[in-house]
């Protein structure tokens, strides 16, 4: 038994946001119905590297889900999207807002058919506001909502993620959320619901320590000038060799341990001052100790003390990670014809459920025609 056994979700999001969520779903149990045009694919679909047509992103994002192609400007088409919603009680979608609305597909429309449908609409700022039909990426939602301010450095200035926060952190989890909690009122009441995430409020929300700072007590965050922004020890340091370490050693025993690992318990004292000074005179002192050493000769240093002190590892070393193998987070997810892909797995752990990897993504339309011969 899944923990999500029984969702049926209809999902006619691309790109990031949308698959990620209905992959973390399709993760835990419920079935993905895919909705895509035969004549514009994914752009996600169409990347490198590529294992056989499709990228391996794709096949990563869209894992265990199921593909049907429909050209929604087609009357026939929007028909058997509808009977589809007579089974399937779970819509994404990520078109700009009045697109499914146009389509004959909107939330209004479609609960006529099923009043239990829960229909998640993701977009970069929401179906209301004078940006609801604005164009925007992920670092567009990240300034305007102030996160991109704050994060940098004083000669550089915004620094770009190597990740997408606002897609993922913003979109992708949010969404999650407000469709199991959706699922929840659901069992309570049989009412469906239509939830509108933005990707600008969900990034806006995770300003959640400079937000109270600033809402309440008028401290406007800048670059290099918080506790955990660079604006103390809390930082990254380079090593002899070009290397860096992440120095996150805030509590006591941390630091004490911090400065013993540096070999400069002299300036265990100098680390406690709540001086600026000061703050910046250790900061100076732990950067010019990592330039000592080589990336390597701190690996050995650090491992064997738990200092909140960790090596800035490449994706292959945190693939190879002790840790992250442990941990089995990455996993062979069977081919169609046959052989693996291998795959970051579900980062979600259970004592009573353990996920199934089905099937990488599926190629366009794959399902089309087994899916609409059980709706005859």
């Amino acid at each position: 038994m899944s923990l999500l056994n029984g969702l049926k979700i209809l999902d006619f999001s691309t790109l990031l946001p949308g698959p990620y969520a209905t992959m973390m779903l399709a993760d835990l149990g419920a079935e993905v119905l895919r909705v895509e045009s035969p004549t514009r694919p994914d752009l996600i679909r169409d990347g490198y590297p590529r294992d056989g047509k499709d990228s391996v992103a794709h096949g990563y994002i869209n894992r265990s889900k199921q593909s049907i192609a429909l050209d929604l400007k087609k009357e026939e088409s929007i028909n058997i999207v509808k009977k589809l919603i007579e089974e399937y009680d779970i819509v994404m979608e990520q078109f700009r807002p009045g697109v499914m609305e146009r389509l004959g597909l909107s939330y209004e429309e479609l609960k006529l058919i099923n009043p239990k449908l829960i229909y998640c609409s993701i977009t970069g700022f929401g179906q209301t506001g004078p940006y609801r039909n604005r164009a925007g990426h992920d670092n567009n939602y990240l300034s305007i909502s102030g996160v991109a301010s704050y994060s940098g450095r004083k000669n550089t200035g915004p620094s770009p993620a190597g990740v997408q926060i606002a897609d993922v952190a913003g979109g992708s989890l949010h969404g999650v959320i407000g469709i199991l909690s959706a699922v929840i009122y659901r069992n309570r009441t049989g009412e469906g619901q239509w939830l509108d995430i933005s990707m600008t409020d969900c990034s806006f929300a995770l300003n959640a320590l400079a937000g109270p700072d600033y809402l309440m007590g008028g401290i406007n965050p800048e670059v290099e000038s918080t506790m955990l922004n660079g604006g103390t020890f809390y930082d990254y340091y380079e090593t002899k060799d070009g290397r860096y370490f992440s120095v996150g050693s805030i509590e006591p025993q941390f630091r004490k341990l911090l400065c013993v690992g540096i070999e400069r318990e002299d300036l265990i004292e100098l680390s406690f001052s709540s001086k600026s000074e000061d703050q910046n005179a250790f900061k100076e002192e732990v950067r010019a100790a990592f330039l000592t050493k080589t990336f390597n000769e701190w690996k050995s240093i650090f491992e064997l003390l738990d200092a909140c002190v960790e090596p800035v590892l490449t994706l292959k070393e945190a693939s190879e990670h002790p840790q992250i193998v442990e941990r089995n987070m990455i996993v062979d997810v069977p081919k169609p014809n046959g052989g693996y892909q291998k795959q970051i797995a579900s980062p979600i752990k259970s004592n009573v459920f353990v996920p199934t990897y089905r099937h990488i993504g599926a190629g366009l339309g794959e399902n089309t025609e087994e899916t609409i011969g059980k709706l005859v």
